[in-house]
């Protein structure tokens, strides 16, 4: 039986341990002097593949439409998608994009051939969207190209054709082609996809094929940057012999620039994702606990490039991330078409959060998709649009494009459901051109506020702080086609700033932006 004094001791550490829990400051250090990366601004690119109606009614609705257009581009997209000042797009697939025959979309479109989609619904694919319409689109929206190139179904000289047909200035047979469907100069297109999960819908390769294949197909290829294909997410092996493989190529700094890698907030499993609309605090929990998981094992891939490529010569590109519920009930299950609340909001910050904590290596990420496909900025039903929660927090966060990455240390409490746990909150943060720190944070805890204070050693002098929250009463919150916007940007004013620090409590199931004028 223990004694009195054994006793006093248990309970003074019991006592102590409780005012540990019930007493913990959650605390974000912002470390502006030991930044070093910048976050590129193509981590807030996206992407756009022939599937469902992504492109059709999505972006393109043909010039005889009766919905305003410009060459048969809605307008009212490309209006709305220019608030996000989209740096990258990429286009034609995802997994259309190895049935994909470049020529078929080239030329008179009454002249262009019908083929099957077999892979997303089985329809028809006029091929009214093609090469020309791709990059008019991108014209309009200011944004840079990325093509993805077939290798699984092309051939090598598909794939350099196709690239000399948009980028080359010299005289030949392709660009007289491409003078002939209107197109006089070249475009200026750097990013090129050699392939795309090449591991299942892109052939079935094992890792040592990929590679030959991609380093065969990368040498005709006479592109500024070319992205090789990753492996499923947790396939580290395929991370590896990739890297070995290249640097063991002569010049293989000319013939890899990049290699991809996608990874999808599921809830349940692959069989049975559940709604995007209709869920329980649990399905929340595991959506923002599976989007965490995502930077452990960014970190193992990032380790093992670090160790074939210590000189970060090979850019880590996360072009496909995004959640992925069960489609809207009574779509076409090959569409891939859901809706977008308050908890795709959350996931889409805690993603880019993650993307810009490592910079260093990542330098492209591509949220899938653009409109009307899985985790979607916009949603269009006929003449009408509507602006989701993700597209909220890309219009939030777009001030962390090309910024300088600051390091930031946070101790915080734990998000609890069940038996699991998970940090509450999320954080990144940068300073500008005009040398305005932003800091971006996300509580994913649904039913608590969380008190927290912000030390950024290194500013002596405070200047005006602006701040802003995305947030509903609602974890289902959405907003709806014809009726006003239930989570959107808003105004935050729920802060305090003394001597040396700013207080805030940080509501929950929310997003909040700080901005720090210089002084």
């Amino acid at each position: 039986m223990p004694n009195h004094k054994t006793l006093t001791i248990l309970f003074l550490i019991l006592f102590l341990s409780l005012q540990a829990i019930i007493g913990q400051e959650n605390k974000i250090t912002i470390h502006v002097n030991k930044a070093k990366d910048t976050i590129s601004k193509h981590i807030y690119g996206h992407f756009a593949e022939h599937l469902g109606r992504g492109i059709y009614d999505g972006f393109y609705v043909g010039k005889t439409s009766e919905i305003p257009n410009i060459n048969g581009i809605r307008k009212d997209v490309v209006e709305a998608l220019r608030e996000l000042e989209i740096p990258v797009l990429r286009w034609p697939g995802g997994c259309f994009a190895e049935q994909y025959q470049w020529r078929d979309g080239i030329g008179p479109v009454k002249d262009r051939p019908l083929v099957v989609n077999t892979f997303w619904g089985g329809v028809t694919e006029d091929n009214s969207f093609g090469t020309h319409e791709f990059l008019e689109l991108c014209e309009l929206l200011q944004t840079e190209p990325y093509i993805a190139v077939n290798i699984a179904s092309g051939t090598v000289k598909d794939a350099y054709q196709w690239v000399e047909y948009v980028t080359s200035d010299k005289d030949s047979e392709i660009t007289r082609l491409r003078s002939k469907n209107g197109r006089e100069r070249p475009w200026d297109v750097k990013f090129w996809g050699i392939g795309n999960e090449n591991w299942g819908c892109g052939g079935s390769m094992n890792a040592e094929y990929y590679t030959n294949v991609f380093k065969r197909f990368s040498t005709y290829c006479n592109a500024e940057f070319k992205i090789a294909s990753g492996g499923i997410y947790d396939d580290l092996e395929w991370t590896k012999t990739f890297m070995t493989g290249i640097k063991g190529t002569p010049g293989y700094l000319n013939i890899a620039h990049g290699l991809s890698y996608h990874y999808y907030t599921i809830v349940n499993n692959w069989e049975v994702k559940g709604s995007a609309t209709d869920f329980v605090e649990n399905e929340w929990f595991k959506s923002m606990q599976n989007t965490l998981k995502m930077e452990g094992n960014l970190e193992d891939h990032i380790a093992i490039m670090d160790k074939h490529d210590p000189d970060n010569t090979i850019a880590l590109i996360a072009d496909e991330w995004g959640t992925w519920y069960d489609v809207e009930p009574g779509t076409n299950p090959g569409f891939l078409y859901q809706q977008n609340t308050l908890r795709d909001a959350l996931v889409a910050a805690l993603g880019l959060n993650i993307f810009n904590n490592h910079a260093r290596r990542i330098k492209m990420a591509n949220i899938a998709q653009t409109v009307n496909v899985l985790q979607a900025m916009i949603l269009t039903r006929g003449n009408q649009m509507v602006k989701t929660p993700t597209f909220h927090v890309f219009k939030m966060y777009k001030v962390h494009q090309d910024a300088l990455h600051l390091p930031s240390e946070v101790t915080i409490q734990n998000y609890k459901n069940d038996n699991s746990e998970i940090p509450a909150l999320s954080v990144s943060a940068s300073r500008d051109k005009n040398k305005n720190v932003n800091i971006t944070i996300a509580n994913v805890d649904p039913k608590r506020n969380l008190p927290t204070s912000i030390e950024i050693p290194g500013i002596e002098n405070w200047g005006t702080i602006t701040a802003s929250i995305i947030t509903s009463d609602k974890m289902n919150a959405l907003n709806e086609f014809g009726k006003e916007e239930l989570v959107q940007i808003q105004k935050f004013s729920d802060y305090r700033m003394n001597t040396s620090k700013i207080e805030l409590n940080i509501p929950s199931k929310s997003v909040v932006l700080l901005s720090i004028s210089d002084n």
